[in-house]
């Protein structure tokens, strides 16, 4: 399903599941280009939108990114943690160390959409929230698809058990009482549960990806449509980027192409 990929002898990561699609999940090895600079791997003509991440829940399309003006003052980039295409030969990014880069593109419309799932925006549903505004545009859930790269590993991303809750309630199988340790209790034992046990008191191992595609599930996309790389952030050094690893604001850039 996941099949590395070169470019001038660098490695990206691509998905079966995107085959349609010009896109790739990049590796440490692009940095420093930008998404400028690695638009033309995708495509040489395709123009370029990219975001100022902020750890929300907003998604924009091309055409309100240059009408906004919540920018970064820095870069001039507009703040938002999506961006989605509204026609063809537009190549759409996100940033990301150890959150999740989400590819998701509709093959009713061919267009597609790039979001940045940390755990903040997870507990904000962002990549369901990209699905429907994905579907403003035309087409039905039988016709979404999404690729969730590689991101921290829920067995090495220790959090407090507050996060945790915080991140997994909306797929949580009944509302949470208030109470953190018999809440964190009920969610850990859910069949393949994205909460996993810690042996320090207070904290839990998150699996971000996981939430993601549990929300993306229970929004009625199918499990089939729905694709996790099987590559961590943190324990993977030689390829990827990671916050929690390094403690130093290094990124690698995902993107897609809409046809």
């Amino acid at each position: 399903m996941w099949k590395w990929q070169t470019w001038s002898e660098l490695p990206y990561l691509s998905c079966d599941l995107l085959a349609d699609w010009q896109h790739g999940f990049f590796t440490r090895q692009f940095s420093p280009r930008n998404p400028d600079q690695i638009t033309p791997v995708l495509s040489p003509t395709a123009s370029t939108h990219r975001l100022k991440q902020v750890h929300g829940n907003v998604v924009i399309t091309p055409t309100e990114i240059a009408s906004t003006t919540i920018v970064e003052v820095e870069t001039g980039h507009a703040q938002a943690d999506g961006v989605m295409s509204e026609q063809q030969q537009q190549a759409v990014w996100v940033a990301s160390a150890d959150c999740n880069p989400i590819l998701i593109a509709n093959r009713h419309t061919g267009n597609v959409a790039a979001v940045h799932a940390g755990w903040r925006g997870t507990s904000l549903n962002i990549a369901t929230v990209a699905v429907k505004r994905l579907l403003e545009q035309g087409g039905s859930l039988a016709d979404i698809i999404v690729a969730i790269g590689p991101a921290i590993d829920g067995e090495v991303y220790q959090v407090t058990t507050q996060t945790g809750l915080e991140v997994c309630k909306s797929i949580a199988p009944k509302p949470l009482s208030g109470d953190i340790e018999a809440d964190a209790i009920d969610l850990i034992s859910m069949p393949n549960s994205p909460l996993l046990p810690d042996e320090q008191a207070g904290r839990v191992r998150l699996d971000v990806r996981r939430v993601n595609q549990l929300q993306l599930e229970q929004l009625g996309v199918d499990p089939n449509q729905i694709s996790i790389a099987p590559h961590c952030t943190y324990q993977e050094p030689e390829y990827f980027f990671s916050y929690r690893r390094e403690k130093l604001k290094k990124i690698q850039w995902s993107g897609i192409m809409s046809e």
